[in-house]
């Protein structure tokens, strides 16, 4: 592999570009963030920006970015906010793992953020209630093809 095709195969796996991290949805780039790494403790948490994502264990500041394709282990049955449009949607997903994805990623003003549980359903994450707690069970493997990068690549939508 040409040095050149290496780093950039790096460069998207860490998900940077012209130095910029892509990795956090575009409603946390004024966070301080880092990515997310096998067994962090992370825990959902509204910072202030619109939109929920997942704060480090170790300082509640600082959003975890995490890449699509990550396993997640939540500590208990995930807990979403309650909605007065689909009142059958409340209670808790009776699972506890899950996929990191985004979905929306053709639109501008949509949260992209979401998780993929074991049934097939899909929850975005900024509806997730505060204060639960995942570990970052596995990290997706590096890109083959280009199918496969883009399907990992996150949204980036800085205006």
């Amino acid at each position: 592999m040409r040095q050149e095709e290496k780093e950039g195969r790096i460069e998207l796996a860490e998900g940077l570009s012209k130095g910029r991290s892509q990795m956090c949805d575009y409603s946390l780039h004024s966070i301080k963030s880092r990515p997310a790494k096998i067994g962090d403790k992370l825990t959902v948490r509204d910072f202030g920006t619109g939109t929920r994502g997942f704060a480090a264990s170790e300082d509640a500041t600082v959003a975890v970015c995490v890449l699509p394709g990550t396993e997640l282990a939540f500590a208990h049955e995930v807990e979403r906010l309650p909605t007065r449009l689909w009142p059958w949607h409340d209670g808790p997903i009776k699972h506890k793992t899950a996929i990191f994805r985004q979905i929306n990623k053709d639109k501008v003003a949509a949260h992209h953020d979401a998780l993929e549980f074991p049934d097939g359903r899909i929850a975005l994450l900024t509806t997730l209630d505060e204060g639960q707690q995942a570990t970052v069970l596995q990290l997706p493997a590096e890109p083959k093809t280009a199918v496969e990068a883009q399907s990992q690549r996150r949204v980036a939508y800085i205006a």
